[in-house]
């Protein structure tokens, strides 16, 4: 008896040993996948995703990477099928919710005006959805907090939406509350109020990065040297290790006017290391720092050169458009 079932237990063994292996190994196709999406080699990570999706058609896990991965290669109806499949597997993840309305985003924001109505009904729905599964989806809120105060009433905006968003916040993080606020304050150009919202933000430890460096560049966009310096200084403590610690830097530098020779240094070299994350400032956003940084020193040609680079690789990049113009004809 001992024996028959030392043999049952072994041929049991043998059929479970290569689900086992399948599973790490899709496992592991994952993972690799996700490295390559946090290195910016999304190619590379869509090659692998697309076999083991097609392998494992109930992994909402790989329909969530494939998402993302889709958005940074402006792929929107690829991001949205992904998204789609993937809140289909699980339509209690909150954050395959989010992800879906960063698709639907995308894809309102480059379609007509008939098309981009529907979605970006689709894109309020899903942020909200995402924040009614889990309240301390963070990302989710703030995205549902900038949509109610970017979009018009005929597509369900309106900041008087965000305000309960933006009290729950100030209960959960008071940080992420601020933040909001800040948020919401510069889409409506309030400009006072948001500097202040963001100030309050970081004083209250700020935990996510990406938003710190929002920050930063909220007040690049302002022209406040000073205040995109002391957001560096956040920003370094708690990840000293991160590019774009130097990247703003160099961008505090050419807003102060000093050490501008450096910030040219440091952008060349952000620009030979090539940006690695999916956070990371663009290639474009570099150059047109470069390009302001040969504006302030009379270098012209140098500026202009920098800013056609930049449109070269976004050819409506606006900041680039209006470095041109302030230029002039050459």
């Amino acid at each position: 008896m001992l024996q028959d079932y030392r043999s049952w237990r072994l041929l049991a063994f043998c059929l479970i040993l290569p689900a086992c292996a399948w599973a790490q190994s899709q496992s592991t196709s994952v993972s690799e996948a996700e490295k390559y999406y946090q290195a910016g080699e999304c190619s590379k990570a869509v090659d692998l995703l697309k076999s083991t999706a097609g392998k494992d058609t109930g992994n909402g896990d790989v329909e969530l990477l494939l998402t993302k991965c889709y958005l940074q290669l402006k792929q929107t109806d690829a991001a949205v099928s992904s998204g789609e499949k993937a809140v289909a597997i699980n339509p209690k993840n909150s954050e395959y919710h989010r992800w879906l309305g960063e698709a639907y985003g995308e894809k309102a924001g480059r379609a007509s005006m008939f098309s981009a109505y529907g979605l970006a009904r689709k894109t309020q729905k899903e942020f909200d959805t995402a924040v009614q599964l889990d309240e301390h989806n963070f990302d989710a809120a703030q995205d549902l907090v900038e949509y109610d105060c970017t979009a018009p009433s005929v597509v369900n905006g309106g900041e008087e939406k965000a305000q309960p968003i933006i009290q729950k916040l100030m209960t959960l993080d008071v940080a992420e509350g601020h933040y909001a606020a800040g948020n919401c304050k510069a889409v409506k150009k309030d400009y006072a109020a948001a500097d202040a919202e963001f100030t309050k933000a970081l004083e209250s430890k700020l935990k996510s990065l990406d938003r710190v460096y929002n920050i930063a560049d909220y007040f690049a966009q302002r022209g406040q040297g000073e205040k995109v310096s002391a957001v560096v200084e956040v920003a370094q403590v708690q990840a000293p290790q991160d590019p774009r610690v130097n990247f703003y830097r160099a961008v505090g530098f050419i807003l102060k006017k000093e050490k501008v020779a450096d910030a040219e240094k440091i952008l060349k070299q952000y620009l030979q290391d090539a940006p690695k994350h999916p956070g990371d400032p663009p290639p474009m956003n570099a150059h047109y720092w470069l390009g302001r940084g040969y504006e302030a020193e009379k270098n012209m040609s140098a500026a202009r050169a920098e800013y056609e680079a930049a449109l070269k690789l976004d050819g409506k990049y606006k900041p680039a458009q209006e470095g041109l113009k302030r230029l002039g004809n050459p």
